[in-house]
């Protein structure tokens, strides 16, 4: 039951999420908006659109969720995996189920570590700029010009 439920869910999510179903769902309102004159806008008429929209709905969410859910856990996994794979700290691992408070203390510890990363690099950047500021500010020794003696005279430095 539980996989063709995932059967199901999965191709339904796929099938009501298209274009086509988009599109379909935006005829069939045009139709029934197009038929009000004819059931000259009655009770039972507005009352088809309104049971039809919550019915779809109401079925939809659980659909949706059942997706949601599944793909929340498939992504969970695969991070896992990563941060166990990696140099990463394993305490990250399964974070998904702790609660709000335990988060929040979590999030703002990478948050410091961030903001202390960064200050770093903000001054190692601003440290490089000043050691190249420098640099092209130092005056250069002229270049001396290497005499070439011709071949079969002597160099001025021979003569010497």
């Amino acid at each position: 039951m539980e996989k063709f439920f995932t059967r199901f869910a999965s191709a339904t999510a796929k099938a009501t999420g298209s274009p086509a179903a988009f599109l379909i769902c935006v005829a069939m309102v045009l139709l029934w908006a197009a038929t009000g004159p004819i059931f000259k806008f009655s009770e039972t008429w507005q009352l088809v659109i309104n049971t039809s929209t919550t019915i779809i709905t109401f079925l939809m969410v659980f659909l949706i969720q059942n997706t949601q859910n599944r793909d929340s856990e498939a992504v969970q996994t695969k991070l896992d995996e990563l941060i166990l794979t990696s140099d990463a700290e394993n305490e990250f691992v399964g974070i998904e189920k702790l609660s709000n408070k335990e988060l929040d203390a979590l999030h703002a510890r990478c948050r410091a570590a961030a903001m202390a990363s960064h200050a770093l690099l903000a001054r190692t950047a601003e440290e490089k700029r000043a050691r190249e500021e420098a640099a092209s500010e130092r005056p250069r020794a002229p270049r001396r010009a290497k005499a070439r003696a011709k071949p079969g005279t002597r160099s001025p430095s021979a003569s010497s």
